[in-house]
């Protein structure tokens, strides 16, 4: 890293100052045409030079396309490190949340819970019952022919379900 093959004039590390000026301006644009972010391209030219103040012991000679290069590097780490920080977009995020949260989609959560409350002391053919007809909207007659019963004998086991349903928890259904 000693800028041995630098086709341009060649400045020596202890000339911070000089080098800052002369190659500050070339450095910002190439962060700039990297980043595409004022204030990133800023803060990547800053990390330039300190990494050459850091390094100042390895480095004897600077030169234009030492800075060229190692600007491309440090652009190239903080677009990767943005890339690995970023998660997902918030705003979409809460655009799913808010089209999943609709007063129909609540209601059938709660009485879904209501429903795992009282089925866990009943037939599991009475659950299916109560599902299809009272959650998926379904009509008695085809509950009736999903479930392979009478129309009858479904809304039987509906009147029993409310009866058993409104002793226990009031009337939920």
């Amino acid at each position: 890293m000693t800028g041995t093959n630098c086709t341009m004039k060649t400045l020596s590390i202890n000339d911070f100052d000089t080098m800052y000026r002369q190659y500050g301006p070339m450095v910002l644009r190439r962060c700039r045409a990297l980043l595409r972010n004022e204030d990133k391209a800023l803060d990547a030219m800053q990390d330039v030079f300190v990494r050459l103040i850091e390094r100042k012991e390895k480095i004897s000679r600077i030169c234009a396309s030492f800075l060229y290069t190692t600007a491309t590097n440090v652009c190239l780490n903080k677009i990767s490190a943005d890339k690995i920080r970023s998660g997902p977009d918030f705003e979409l995020i809460a655009e799913i949340v808010e089209d999943s949260r609709s007063s129909a989609g609540e209601e059938k959560i709660e009485s879904s819970i209501i429903l795992d409350t009282i089925f866990s002391e009943r037939d599991s053919k009475d659950r299916q019952i109560a599902i299809l007809h009272y959650l998926d909207g379904y009509t008695l007659e085809e509950t009736a022919g999903m479930m392979k019963m009478s129309t009858s004998g479904v809304r039987k086991r509906l009147e029993k379900l409310k009866e058993y349903a409104g002793g226990r928890y009031g009337n939920s259904i």
